[in-house]
């Protein structure tokens, strides 16, 4: 499983990193920046979370 960032919709509101600090960080600017694509084993629930989190769309689960 893999976590993808589409840069261009996130605005830097910073709610996909509180469930997910182990898969995302966030820039200077409170910008997310994933930590590497893959999920790893374990942080399913994690990315899940860090996707609905997302107010604007900008990260999804890939198979």
């Amino acid at each position: 499983m893999k976590l993808l960032l589409d840069s261009t919709r996130c605005q830097g509101y910073g709610l996909c990193q509180e469930p997910a600090p182990e898969l995302v960080d966030l820039d200077e600017w409170g910008y997310a920046q994933v930590r590497g694509n893959e999920v790893p084993a374990g942080g399913e629930d994690a990315a899940v979370a860090a996707v609905a989190a997302c107010p604007n769309s900008a990260l999804r689960l890939v198979k």
